[in-house]
């Protein structure tokens, strides 16, 4: 939906940036309640943190922090972006990235928005 956005932005961007983010938050929610109480493992420590994903239930909770996560961090991505005014087709390997690879994602779109800056300064400074 977000790459898709500049066809209908006016509502891809909220459904795909903020509404079915939240919904699979709450979903999170609900599936912790369920399902970590009485995993194995835990967080604090790597050993446990494997151990906790040996657990089904436990490991579709983890899989759902990641989906919410990346997709709110693609949507600000997306509207940041509109309001930087950086070209949409540069983002869109960002967002594949943020949803594969989360955090390498975020820093790509920050380097292509500082780059899209220093572009328009020396524009305007040339």
């Amino acid at each position: 939906m977000l790459a898709l956005s500049p066809i209908a932005s006016r509502w891809l961007v909220p459904l795909g940036g903020i509404v079915i983010p939240l919904a699979l938050c709450a979903i999170y929610a609900l599936g912790a309640a369920i399902y970590l109480p009485g995993a194995p493992g835990g967080f604090d420590f790597l050993d446990n943190v494997m151990l906790l994903f040996t657990d089904r239930g436990a490991t579709t909770v983890g899989w759902v922090h990641f989906l919410a996560f990346d997709l709110l961090v693609g949507g600000w991505i997306t509207r940041d972006a509109l309001r930087k005014h950086v070209p949409h087709l540069a983002i869109i390997p960002c967002l594949y990235l943020t949803l594969m690879f989360g955090p390498v994602g975020l820093l790509c779109y920050l380097a292509i928005r500082a780059g899209v800056a220093a572009l328009r300064r020396k524009e305007i400074l040339a």
